[in-house]
């Protein structure tokens, strides 16, 4: 317990410096690109629309806005009322908060063209920046396909040197602002630091419901379990802190680099070999389970892997590199609050605040893990037979996380026969198919009736796999597909693409709405929507009045990354709308998993 401590108080003492030093930061005045974001697009050939996201505590001016360009008339631009402040320098004035958009008419000339856009706004803290001006290339409308959305190609410089435009962008990138990982980055942008961190840290507690976490609850009670029952409550809690630390420490560490590369490494990360090596690290972890080892591993490898992963007297920093490992391997699920920080720290490159907010959204969703750990240990029976059942029971769990893991890159019915094993071989171990002794007792004969269901579930797993069902929620369906003569279930038809440029063809020359969806093998959230979402019968109806197409990302190489980066997008799921003729729509974009009730709401307003 004294080397958890010692290991303990350094990482807390850094968790607690670095939240003071954001709070301190919080009181310092926003650079002038991110307290006012411009950006500005062609709506037609008479009218251009300029936009400015303006940042919680931040105003802009009315009378300082000032739209030209070169061998352009524009007309009085269409700038609603603002609301009356009486300002110290300017007197009676008007300001904006929050967001503005400014419709500048087009008289004379029409785009392609440079706008110049002049501003200047204040901090309510009492600080008023210098006048701005910013470029924008304007194309004409409908030239990038539709996706290039309120892109801020700012070329210009500012007047001073403290306010520096945003670099050009040199292909078109659509706007995020409008979706639920948009709405998460401007509450980064706009928040307190005390409501960012609490809002982060709520989003993690609902994040710890989802798939993308359960696979961690075996690892951390195996580890737990596998110390014994010398193992005290609070070493169970500080083993499982050095747990979600390793992971929270890795979730802000990778989605750092996340935002500022644009590549998630726990993408690059899923391929066989990566996945193989985990899944067969947990092989290993169940055999000791199972008190096999020596059966398999020479003495000195066995007594090294004893040591150092989770018998008694481990390493502590073997526990927090397993936590590392499960955040990159375990749960590399891409949703919403973890894309809408991810596109905070790309967008403004403040990887301060958007990594804190990343690892505290971690400790949320390690929050339950600590209570699985200390509950593990108060589940261990005293010394005897019972001891040496729980620890066979958490490696068949191990044995469970093993095969998820490698199920994404195998053949579908591969996983099937694995699963059917394990249920088949662990009903065998619960005596399953021996007659019961004379005088059984209550807890025997709940055994056995445990060992007969996992019998049942494993031959209907295997049956189904033969005759070649690849669903194993409902591994008998394809049978009474059969004997009906009806086909086993209704797939959704996507449209492949591989590249930014096939994708643009197929927007640009279909009649009817897009609808884009971004799917891996590896990600889980995308096999729920497939599997309980695309396969709601209400869902179907509605789809067929789309062009469904897919990036098929799994591969994660340089095609695929320019896609995600066409959209602001740092791994899937994510599912982006088009109308008919090529125009996104960028207010229902779905970044994570929807059920279907909710994802049909987003269909009726497509179509």
């Amino acid at each position: 317990m004294i080397r958890i401590r010692t290991l303990l108080l350094p990482l807390l003492l850094f968790i607690l410096s670095l939240l003071g030093s954001l709070a301190h930061a919080a009181e310092e005045p926003l650079p002038v690109e991110q307290a006012f974001r411009v950006s500005a697009r062609a709506v037609d050939d008479h009218t251009v629309e300029v936009r400015f996201q303006i940042a919680d505590g931040y105003y802009l001016y009315r009378h300082r806005f000032k739209f030209q360009a070169e061998g352009v008339t524009f007309g009085e631009p269409a700038i609603p009322p603002g609301k009356p402040k009486k300002d110290d320098a300017f007197g009676q004035v008007e300001i904006y908060r929050h967001e503005l958009v400014v419709p500048v008419p087009i008289v004379a000339g029409k785009p392609p063209f440079e706008l110049e856009v002049s501003s200047q706004g204040c901090a309510d803290m009492g600080i008023c920046y210098p006048p701005q001006k910013q470029s924008f290339t304007i194309a004409a409308a409908g030239a990038d396909g539709g996706s290039g959305g309120f892109l801020a190609r700012a070329l210009g410089k500012a007047e001073t040197p403290a306010a520096s435009a945003a670099p050009a962008s040199a292909a078109p990138v659509a706007d995020s602002s409008h979706d639920e990982s948009g709405r998460i980055a401007r509450l980064l942008s706009g928040g307190s630091t005390a409501t960012i961190l609490l809002s982060f840290f709520g989003f993690g507690l609902l994040l710890a419901l989802t798939p993308c976490v359960f696979p961690m609850i075996p690892i951390l009670s195996g580890i737990i379990v596998g110390h014994g029952h010398a193992i005290t409550k609070g070493r169970a809690f500080g083993l499982s802190s050095l747990y979600v630390l390793g992971m929270a420490l890795t979730y802000a560490a990778a989605g750092v680099a996340a935002g500022l590369s644009g590549t998630l490494l726990s993408a690059a990360l899923q391929n066989p070999w990566v996945l193989g090596a985990f899944s067969l690290i947990f092989i290993v972890l169940a055999g000791s389970m199972f008190g096999f080892y020596e059966l398999q591993l020479p003495i000195a490898l066995q007594s090294r892997l004893s040591d150092t992963v989770n018998h008694q007297g481990g390493s502590p920093g073997g526990i927090l590199l397993m936590g590392a490992l499960s955040a990159l391997i375990v749960g590399p699920c891409v949703a919403a609050p973890l894309a809408g920080a991810l596109l905070y720290i790309a967008k403004t490159g403040n990887a301060a605040l958007g990594g804190a907010a990343l690892f505290i959204m971690a400790l949320g969703m390690g929050a339950p893990l600590l209570l699985v750990g200390v509950l593990a240990r108060s589940a261990l029976p005293k010394p005897g037979p019972w001891m040496e059942g729980v620890k066979r029971a958490f490696g068949v769990m191990l044995l469970g996380v093993a095969i998820w893991l490698v199920t994404p890159v195998l053949p579908s019915v591969v996983p099937m026969l694995a699963w059917a094993g394990l249920l088949v071989f662990s009903a065998i171990y619960l005596h399953a198919l021996d007659p019961l002794p004379p005088h059984a007792s209550g807890w025997q004969r709940f055994w056995k009736g445990f060992g007969v269901l996992a019998l049942i579930a494993g031959a209907a797993l295997f049956i189904g796999a033969m005759a070649g069902s690849r669903d194993p929620l409902q591994p008998l369906a394809i049978l009474r597909a059969q004997a009906a003569g009806a086909p086993a279930a209704a797939e959704t038809r996507f449209q492949r693409v591989a590249s930014v440029e096939e994708l643009d063809q197929v927007i640009k020359t279909s009649t009817r709405p897009v609808m884009l969806d971004f799917y891996a093998d590896w990600c889980i959230s995308c096999k729920e929507m497939e599997r309980f979402t695309f396969a709601d019968p209400a869902i179907a109806k509605r789809l067929a009045g789309f062009q469904l197409v897919q990036a098929d990302v799994t591969a994660n190489n340089d095609a695929d990354k320019a896609l995600l980066k066409r959209f602001n997008l740092f791994g899937p799921p994510g599912i982006i709308f088009f109308k008919a003729g090529g125009e996104e729509r960028q207010d229902l974009r779905v970044v994570g998993f929807q059920e279907a009730e909710v994802f049909g709401k987003v269909l009726d307003a497509a179509l």
